[in-house]
């Protein structure tokens, strides 16, 4: 039988499930994972519920990169806890200002053919060194850590075929901003991106991993390109060469879907304020002045990214008007721009170098003034997401964000003359002294635990019926950010839930948490791909704090959907859509015999206010059905050990 590329990952690391047809649920052994602190604290808090006394992956790194914005204890108490928790769980530790997670693992650990899991929705970047990289929610990731499988339904395998190669000025960021122009936020739902074709061998290791990165923004599992011998050229380069692998589809491997890009073909494109897949060509947007440039975050941050922003602006000025501030991917590739010049290249030029960490992007600083304009190189512009709620975002290539630079406009940046090409050296810069190896002996390690850092919220155990208010009604892609907030002001509070719930909704509705406690919870209605951005399980977390009995939506986003069932919260979609328009704020919804709606995957919900049913869905597999009525994963897996 001839497999595709994630077929035969898939079959080579199922652990339960009969086969990987399309649609049913299958359990895989996870050879990696990977934390950051964001998700980390959370997660390692529910390691330890676990009782397991050391992790059971291949390998299991926990990075400092969100949390580095060090105004108080907090952030500084996080970094301590996971130090210790993971060396005394056999963890690798990167310290703050190795680097971003996902560029310091294509850089130190991705293996073509294995398996990782991540709690960061951008995991699927080490797809671009041809492996299995999806990310989840912190608990999934503290299971797979304790030597459980991860559990998904099987997705579709879309066919991407290249051709061609990408003209000057045109970069791999535009191939996945066509990708997202041509499909949206929804176009990846429920598939998995398999790169093919002749245009494959013209995109380096680091392009590759662009385009991976930004599958999330498609809703997709995970993007992945071959392993071959671009790939052995990358691991020559990082002194991992032993590592390496040749991984590709049969020959007559079969997908569900194909999709053809020629790259000779793309132009520059953009997103548009206030969506990923609000694309459009640059010469569509005319006379854009530019307030502020940032380039960085896991998307654009490699060695030849910024090596070919320096180019562009060795013996240039930034622009008067402009704040250009540069976020580099990770320790080595900062080292190697020092030792090279390309360092003082850009500190000529007028650019701002922030620390080795994802920065900007999540809101950590550089927040744009009010109704500023900022091309960033990253992979999200949700409203707010910023730091500056009437910021317009736009997402751009790095060239195009240093042409925006240099011109104070947004500008084309094949207007600039002949491109100066950048390949990376055959030997990178290694230096892997700020990762830590956990200790042989664990019993010499003590946990450090500061005061910020609070228990893990459980759910009770599924009860015979399920009734409260209708607290909050929100519309189409709802996102994590909106949900749980994730900036500079609470991101030192990922380890204390009770202080996040205060500003669950912030952005939507400032006194949701305070309606929410008053009634002692209720539910949550939702439209089209609600919970669609991070992995974050906070976003389900905090709503559990709050009690919130279920979310009745049209569609869910697949980690959100996953999250709430780990934390046993219904996520119902409706029956009827329309029925969404007949209910109102504070209608009183009741539902008798909860454990056979779970059980039957369907079932009614009374609006007692208006008196009328409303028919739920719920679309789980067997083993999420016993998680709900367990009262979450947690529950489960102690239950189940």
């Amino acid at each position: 039988m001839a497999l595709n590329i994630v077929e035969k990952i898939v079959k080579s690391h199922l652990v339960e499930g009969n086969n990987i047809n399309t649609g049913t649920e299958i359990g895989l052994r996870i050879d990696q994972t990977l934390t950051q602190d964001s998700t980390g604290t959370m997660a390692y808090l529910q390691l330890e519920a676990m009782e397991i006394s050391r992790v059971k992956t291949k390998r299991s790194v926990a990075y400092i990169d969100h949390n580095t914005l060090q105004t108080g204890f907090e952030n500084a108490d996080d970094h301590k806890y996971i130090e210790t928790v993971a060396a005394k769980h056999g963890v690798y530790f990167s310290k703050p200002g190795n680097g971003i997670c996902h560029q310091v693992n294509l850089e130190r650990f991705a293996v073509p053919g294995e398996t990782l899991l991540g709690s960061d929705s951008h995991t699927p970047t080490a797809g671009g060194m041809g492996m299995l990289a999806m990310g989840a929610g912190g608990l999934d990731v503290a299971v797979a850590m304790a030597g459980g499988p991860y559990y998904l339904t099987m997705p579709k395998v879309v066919k991407v075929e290249l051709t061609g190669r990408l003209k000057p000025w045109i970069s791999a960021k535009d191939v996945i901003l066509h990708l997202l122009k041509e499909l949206g936020v929804k176009g990846g739902v429920g598939k998995i991106f398999e790169y093919a074709g002749e245009g494959v061998k013209n995109l380096s290791v680091p392009e590759r991993a662009t385009i991976t990165n930004m599958g999330a923004e498609l809703g997709a599992t995970t993007s992945i390109f071959p392993s071959d011998e671009e790939t052995l050229r990358f691991l020559k380069a990082q002194g991992r060469e032993g590592e390496w692998v040749s991984l590709q589809a049969d020959e007559n491997a079969s997908y569900h879907e194909v999709i053809n890009i020629n790259l000779s073909e793309l132009e520059p494109l953009v997103a548009q304020p206030h969506s990923p897949d609000a694309v459009v060509p640059l010469t569509n947007i005319k006379n854009l002045k530019v307030d502020q440039v940032a380039i960085g975050s896991c998307t654009n941050s490699s060695y030849t990214d910024l090596m070919r922003v320096a180019a562009i602006l060795k013996g240039k000025k930034v622009h008067p008007e402009v704040s250009l501030v540069i976020s580099p991917g990770s320790k080595q590739v900062l080292q190697m721009m020092a030792d090279n010049g390309a360092l003082g290249d850009l500190i000529s030029a007028g650019a701002r170098i922030l620390e080795c960490t994802c920065g900007p992007c999540i809101g950590m600083g550089q927040a744009p003034a009010n109704n500023a304009v900022s091309i960033r190189t990253f992979n999200r512009n949700f409203e707010g997401r910023s730091g500056t709620k009437t910021a317009k975002v736009y997402l751009a290539s790095p060239e195009t964000a240093a042409a925006a630079a240099i011109t104070g406009y947004l500008t084309d940046p094949r207007t600039l003359g002949e491109m100066v090409n950048i390949d990376y050296p055959e030997r990178f810069t290694i230096d892997d002294s700020m990762i830590i190896k956990p200790p042989e002996d664990p019993s010499t390690v003590e946990v450090v635990r500061g005061p910020n850092i609070k228990p893990v919220p459980k759910a009770k155990p599924l009860g015979k019926n399920i009734n409260g208010k209708v607290l909050l009604i929100v519309g189409d892609n709802i996102t994590t950010d909106h949900i749980m907030p994730s900036n500079a002001k609470l991101l030192p509070f990922r380890s204390n839930i009770p202080k996040l719930a205060e500003y669950c909704f912030a952005p939507v509705d400032e006194d949701f948490p305070r309606r929410a406690m008053e009634n002692k919870g209720g539910f949550i209605i939702g439209g089209d791909n609600y919970g669609q951005g991070s992995s974050r399980e906070h976003a389900a977390l905090a709503p559990l704090y709050l009690g919130i009995k279920g979310v009745i939506a049209k569609s869910f986003a697949r980690i959100h959907k996953a999250n709430l069932i780990n934390f046993g919260i219904l996520p119902l979609t409706f029956e009827r859509p329309e029925d969404m328009e007949d209910i109102s704020i504070n209608d009183v919804l009741y539902a008798q015999d909860v454990q056979s709606l779970v059980m039957n995957g369907k079932g009614i919900l009374v609006n007692e206010t208006k008196g009328f049913n409303i028919s739920v869905i719920l679309d789980i597999t067997p083993r999420q059905k016993e998680i709900l009525l367990a009262g979450g994963l947690l529950n489960f897996t102690t239950r189940s050990n």
